[in-house]
């Protein structure tokens, strides 16, 4: 696991991997023992397979981590380490049409095969890649040039990615002199320009639980067109705002939200399934 830019996690200073044992097991929650200066919410890898898992209470000298995968197997002794960070996302040209688990893991690279072609059905325990391609070279286009003040928000570059513009914008944190821009093919990783002598590459870290910052809140104003002349007559949708498809077992929530993202007037749809059966997941792909 990847963790948190010290910029955005001022307040807690990394001090080094904190390095504990497993005390007990019960399904996916695991209590350790003897890591003092871990944090709540701090990711760990639990066991000698490195499975990840996150700090959800600490009582003493006991910390009670949530492991993400399958448990089975795992002993009471083997270590426990921490990251020393939050779970973070990796943001940057590569993540959409990706398909990823809950913490970010692209699949088709889990699977050791192709989003087209899959290899193994089975995600490895313990897998830790990398969560956008750092050998991909995107096309960057510089929006700034040297000796220009900048501030957080303000646009950088863009990045043709489909038939979308990626945008790469100055951090939030981040405000000053732009004393050097690149073009060209570039990777996630490289420096695409730099501000007061900082490098920024295309590649973002997040904190998960960490709100993205915004300047304002735009006005509801407009309709989000859905394909759908029920909801588009009697249950119409800003854009910009929230709806709920509530129901019971088999009424067709899951088919209305394919429809939705089928038809629906949106440059991008991101899917989260959670408790969806293997059918209807396939039904939506």
């Amino acid at each position: 696991m990847t963790t948190a830019p010290a910029a955005l996690d001022a307040d807690r200073p990394v001090t080094g991997p904190e390095v504990g044992g497993v005390q007990r097991v019960s399904g996916p929650v695991v209590v350790a023992r003897g890591m003092l200066g871990a944090r709540l919410f701090d990711v760990v890898r639990v066991g000698h397979a490195g499975l990840p898992g996150e700090v959800i209470r600490i009582s003493g000298g006991d910390c009670t981590i949530q492991v993400f995968e399958d448990t089975t197997g795992l002993r009471a002794g083997e270590p426990v380490v921490s990251t020393g960070g939050p779970l973070v996302a990796e943001l940057g040209p590569g993540l959409l049409g990706s398909i990823v688990d809950g913490t970010g893991r692209p699949l088709a690279l889990l699977a050791g095969g192709t989003p087209q072609s899959p290899a193994n059905p089975y995600i490895p325990r313990g897998a830790d890649p990398a969560r956008l391609d750092r050998a991909q070279h995107w096309d960057v286009r510089p929006a700034v040039a040297d000796g220009d003040l900048v501030g957080p928000g303000d646009l950088l570059a863009t990045v043709p990615e489909g038939m979308l513009e990626h945008r790469v914008l100055v951090p939030p944190e981040m405000r000053g002199l732009v004393t050097r821009v690149r073009s060209g093919s570039m990777t996630v990783t490289d420096p695409i320009a730099e501000v007061d002598g900082i490098p920024v590459p295309l590649l973002r870290t997040w904190p998960v639980r960490l709100a993205r910052p915004f300047a304002q809140r735009l006005p509801l104003m407009r309709p989000l067109v859905t394909g759908q002349r029920v909801i588009d007559t009697l249950f119409p949708v800003a854009l910009g705002g929230v709806a709920i498809v509530p129901g019971g077992f088999g009424t067709g929530k899951t088919v209305l939200e394919t429809s939705l993202a089928k038809f629906a007037a949106a440059d991008v749809i991101v899917y989260v399934g959670c408790g969806e059966r293997g059918n209807e997941l396939t039904e939506v792909l």
